[in-house]
């Protein structure tokens, strides 16, 4: 699904621990009965890291039940800097001097995208570790950094580090979504330089921990994406079978960063807690609205700043006008386009056909896509595999077209809306084939 980007989401207050000679950034937040420290891939931004509000969900979801502790690695984020990545055990003495500053004897840990430093504590403090979690982990450098992948990351960081690169492998997802794009390339340049990115994934690349996992004797849950392309799934599979008693879960999704569809973490309470707090979702069926301009880049650029903003704001005025004529609800605007979700399909396609004429007398064309599905009510957004859909959809949109999946053709069989078969179509993140229909004109 893709996501919107929000600036000035709130984050809790940076503090510091001294470790060495070393100043290591953390956030503690939520007071639940249970610690739980969360060790987030090889690098990270603290503040930022809230600003995609999907990562902020789920933190605050594992911050529900628990007290939930973050934290920078020394040289990332706005931790101190260093000239070479910090060992294994300059990490893990990092950690306890973070955990000893709040005053945490014993915790869970989740290894995010992180196996080093969360199985190394947890086998060498199992006093100190309730019980271990691990999400799209290997425990072979080379198994995952083939020399394939580190020419396609080395190249990233020569050239185009801090421009969103590298999606492909850590958010397929979210590949188009300018928003998210955005906020990725700006967390790149944050979050570490690319003198360090290139010396960890190195670091990485000769990590071999087959040795390391047998020796943990803490409670341990292992999940890991099913579709995960970067990190195949029997990786996963491999590190649950190396750790005495592991619990392996397979979840949903595409991606390696795994916070981008968070409804595993679900198990991941159930495992800590014994129990799950968080309410069924309400669903309900819907019609998804996706809506772009096309070439909105160029278009500002031609006409800075000032009267791009103009020419926006009458494209949101005519899209708001028609969502009301045909009883669309807007979810929220996604930088140049909106979501929005409809009772009815027809009313969608009319909407559709409505704001591609409309925005054209102001020298813009807008292409959109629908998706009827079943959708979850998350506050005043949505989501779902129904939005995906609409997403993907929208993104296989000709300039100027309103294309919709065949469930919506089916459902509007009767009406007077016709429409040209586009053939079928694989859409990124979602099984099967689906076939695609253009609304003919009128």
């Amino acid at each position: 699904m893709f996501v919107t980007v929000e600036q000035n989401v709130s984050a809790p207050r940076t503090l510091y621990a001294h470790s060495g000679d070393a100043s290591i950034a953390y956030q503690v937040i939520g007071d639940g009965p249970i610690n739980l420290t969360v060790a987030n891939g090889p690098s990270s931004h603290l503040e930022i890291i809230w600003e995609e509000p999907s990562t902020a969900r789920a933190f605050r979801r594992l911050a529900s039940f628990s007290r939930l502790v973050l934290f920078d690695r020394r040289g990332t984020g706005l931790s101190d800097p260093v000239s070479r990545p910090p060992t294994l055990e300059q990490q893990m003495d990092d950690l306890r001097a973070v955990l000893d500053a709040i005053g945490i004897e014993r915790t869970a840990l989740f290894g995010a995208n992180d196996l080093g430093l969360s199985a190394l504590y947890a086998a060498t403090y199992p006093d100190q570790v309730t019980a271990l979690v691990l999400s799209g982990v290997a425990a072979v450098g080379t198994r995952t950094m083939t020399p394939e992948v580190q020419a396609v990351m080395f190249d990233a960081l020569e050239n185009s580090w801090g421009d969103g690169t590298l999606m492909q492998l850590w958010a397929p997802s979210q590949i188009g979504n300018r928003s998210f794009e955005e906020w990725w390339g700006r967390m790149q340049r944050s979050a570490v330089s690319p003198g360090m990115a290139r010396q960890l994934l190195q670091m990485i690349a000769e990590t071999d921990l087959r040795a390391v996992l047998p020796t943990i004797r803490v409670p341990t849950l292992v999940t890991h994406q099913r579709d995960n392309t970067y990190i195949p799934i029997e990786l996963g599979r491999e590190v649950a079978s190396l750790i005495p008693g592991a619990q392996f879960i397979e979840t949903d999704g595409v991606d390696t960063y795994g916070w981008l569809e968070p409804s595993y973490l679900d198990h991941v309470e159930e495992f800590l807690t014994g129990r799950r707090t968080a309410e069924e979702a309400d669903r309900v069926l819907a019609t998804v609205m996706f809506t772009d301009i096309v070439g909105s880049t160029e278009t500002a650029s031609r006409l800075g700043d000032g009267r791009w903003r103009q020419l926006l704001s009458e494209h949101n005025a005519v899209v708001r006008a028609a969502l009301a004529r045909w009883r669309g609800t807007e979810v929220k605007s996604i930088g140049d386009g909106f979501l929005a979700t409809f009772d009815g399909p027809a009313r969608a396609v009319h909407c559709a056909q409505e704001i591609v004429a409309g925005v054209e007398p102001l020298g813009l064309v807008v292409r959109t896509g629908l998706h009827t599905g079943e959708c979850e009510l998350v506050g005043d957004d949505v989501a779902g595999m129904a939005v995906h859909i609409g997403a993907r959809v929208m993104a296989e949109a000709k300039a100027g077209e309103v294309l919709a999946s065949s469930t919506v053709k089916d459902l509007v069989v009767g009406s007077e809306l016709r429409f040209e078969d586009r053939g079928s179509h694989a859409l990124r993140g979602v099984p099967d084939e689906w076939r695609l229909y253009a609304l003919a004109p009128s």
